[in-house]
């Protein structure tokens, strides 16, 4: 009796201490956490599409400090904008990019400045995105300082829709895989690939994206955004 009760015992004390020990997600998770509780940072956002895909987005520079604002830069093509945000504000600069309007204001263009108000209230840092991705994976697995795996059906087509939930366009199709690059603990890159069909409007559009974030000057960024943006926040 007294054996059965030690092999018990044995037993359930390895189950517990497995169980509290970190899977991969939990480093992830872990790591994204330590980079939102960073005083700032800055990334550089690249997206690969096809040769011939019709959208085809530059490069993106943020730059965010906790509890503070969060300041981005992209281009399309030959056309470039600003977005800066905090808390639940969003501001960005105008289409013709003379001056700045709020999210609000942008929405009035019923056509494209519903778009880019969209993409202004949906922005997302990093860790918050990393964290994000972590959690709508299947399952993670780690290979030295890198972790990968398959996301969701849900998670490719919020990838795919730039926003949560089914609100958004119909999705097909939606399979997608995310990979994280982490060194002492610390995120440092992360990729994501979607697939998929988009309804706009009536019309099918196949999307095949790869995006990659690159994590940079943690601790050391600093953000001076323009005062004409800052009013649009209030």
């Amino acid at each position: 009796m007294k054996k059965n009760i030690a092999i018990a015992a044995a037993t359930l004390l390895a189950w517990s201490l497995h169980a509290a020990d970190p899977g991969p997600k939990d480093d992830v998770t872990a790591a994204a956490k330590k980079l939102g509780d960073k005083p700032n940072y800055s990334w550089l956002q690249t997206v690969e599409v096809p040769p011939d895909a019709q959208f085809r987005p530059g490069p993106t520079d943020g730059k965010t400090e906790k509890d503070g604002f969060t300041h981005l830069k992209m281009s399309f093509g030959d056309n470039k904008m600003e977005i800066l945000v905090k808390g639940d504000k969003a501001a960005l600069t105008a289409p013709d990019g003379n001056g700045w309007q709020s999210a609000a204001e942008a929405e009035k263009d019923e056509n494209f400045g519903r778009f880019r108000a969209m993409m202004a209230r949906n922005v997302k840092t990093p860790a918050a995105q990393a964290a994000e991705l972590a959690n709508d994976t299947k399952e993670l697995k780690k290979d030295g300082d890198t972790y990968s795996g398959d996301l969701t059906e849900d998670g490719a087509k919020t990838l795919l829709r730039f926003r949560r939930g089914g609100d958004g366009p119909p999705v097909a199709n939606a399979k997608g895989s995310v990979k994280f690059w982490l060194q002492d603990g610390a995120l440092t890159k992360y990729q994501f690939k979607v697939k998929g069909t988009v309804t706009f409007g009536g019309n099918d559009v196949d999307v095949d994206r790869t995006t990659t974030v690159e994590i940079k000057d943690v601790g050391a960024t600093k953000l001076d955004p323009p005062a004409e943006a800052k009013q649009k926040l209030s």
